[in-house]
């Protein structure tokens, strides 16, 4: 289990998907497509990866304040992930999903999670986020690579 800091609580529910481990910091200004829910930018490791449904885990958010617009406009198009994981928490990103939730509009958790904890589980590994554990869904989940 991995045990964060709570950003955003999200809507209280316990939260459950597969694991989406991004390989490097992400730009959500000008490297994530909203409508597609996808990571549009060429020079991402993971371009082309889509983040809906997923529990995304990201080492740190890079940049923009119009990061917060990005992940607003994820939520409204119903195309975000089902929980963020952040190496490094990151306020405008949280920002994002607290306005969302503002204008009515479903939040989804945020969690700043120690990083080197999450590297140890399997990508693709169904996670359970339930306030500010993190679990995998059933038996094993640490990676052996």
């Amino acid at each position: 289990m991995v045990t964060g800091r709570v950003l955003v609580a999200g809507d209280g529910e316990v939260v459950r998907g597969p694991l989406l481990r991004l390989q490097a910091p992400l730009s959500f200004w000008g490297g994530v497509d909203p409508v597609r829910g996808t990571v549009s930018d060429p020079r991402h490791p993971d371009y082309g990866r889509s983040l809906a449904g997923q529990v995304v885990a990201v080492p740190s958010a890079v940049g923009s304040s119009s990061s917060s617009a990005i992940m607003l406009e994820l939520i409204r198009e119903g195309t975000a992930p089902r929980a963020l994981l952040l190496g490094r928490a990151d306020a405008i990103v949280a920002l994002g999903v607290v306005v969302a939730r503002e204008l009515g509009l479903p939040a989804l958790p945020v969690l700043e999670v120690p990083w080197a904890e999450v590297a140890e589980l399997a990508e693709g590994v169904e996670l359970v986020v339930d306030g500010g554990d993190v679990r995998v869904s059933g038996s094993g989940g640490a990676s052996r690579d």
